[in-house]
């Protein structure tokens, strides 16, 4: 194998046979190949969880829908537990890389909150959406270490909306009631919202997100109108005053 680097008359005509239609691609690597089977696997594990829980799923469909061999997936995984905790963290960040984004890129906290309201509507047009809530209610009071990762997240999604609904009162935004609810209690509401109003208007798309927002503006005290909004950090919102809340 000649390892000299090739002459400058060399390169350029390399180049172009590269660009050329239908010149030879690059082989794809072990790594590749065996990035997009596991990608593919826990697609697959996400739909089935969502429709059939934990306890119903069965690691050869996965591996069937996904176009894959039961095999091909213990190559991946060592079992449903295992599998099942990748797709939650899976989950997880592809929740952050479609929502969490745009979320912190707000201009202030209560665009925040109402962004996270619409991008989690959009996310849950997708069938994997309903992994986490799926598992939570599944694993509920058990010791179990697939309930323990759901729970933790579902508790770093209330620490940060906790956050946001502190900021946003003491910044005036939201009205400070000293006989109104903890910040973190108002984020359970909020949180409540958005998840159920998401799941009841599935199949509702585009009036989901727009529906889903106004509910979680409601369980804040604020009233939320969607105008022309279409850049996901603006967001048209103001409090609710005690004679309309009457």
């Amino acid at each position: 194998m000649d390892v000299r680097k090739s002459s400058g008359a060399d390169r350029p005509a390399g180049r172009e046979a590269a660009r050329r239609p239908g010149a030879a691609q690059p082989r794809a690597t072990q790594a590749d190949r065996r990035a997009r089977t596991r990608a593919a696997l826990l697609e697959s594990a996400a739909r089935g969880l969502s429709r059939y829980g934990y306890g119903n799923l069965r690691l050869e469909q996965v591996a069937q829908d996904a176009g894959y061999t039961r095999g091909a997936l213990y190559h991946q995984f060592t079992g449903k537990q295992d599998l099942t905790l990748a797709v939650t963290e899976w989950v997880l960040d592809t929740w952050w890389q479609e929502v969490g984004v745009f979320v912190e890129r707000a201009p202030d906290p209560i665009a925040a909150l109402l962004t996270l309201a619409r991008g989690h509507a959009v996310y849950c047009r997708r069938d994997i959406a309903r992994v986490a809530m799926a598992l939570r209610l599944e694993f509920a009071g058990q010791d179990h270490p697939v309930g323990r990762a759901v729970e933790q997240g579902y508790r770093d999604l209330l620490d940060r909306c906790t956050a946001l609904i502190e900021a946003a009162r003491e910044a005036g935004a939201i009205p400070d009631d000293p006989d109104g609810p903890p910040a973190g209690t108002l984020a359970l509401a909020y949180v409540g919202a958005i998840e159920g109003t998401s799941i009841a208007l599935s199949g509702h798309a585009p009036h989901d997100a727009p529906l889903v927002a106004r509910a979680a503006a409601g369980a804040l005290g604020l009233t939320y109108d969607p105008g022309e909004h279409t850049d996901p950090g603006r967001t048209a919102h103001r409090r609710t005053t005690r004679r309309e809340a009457s």
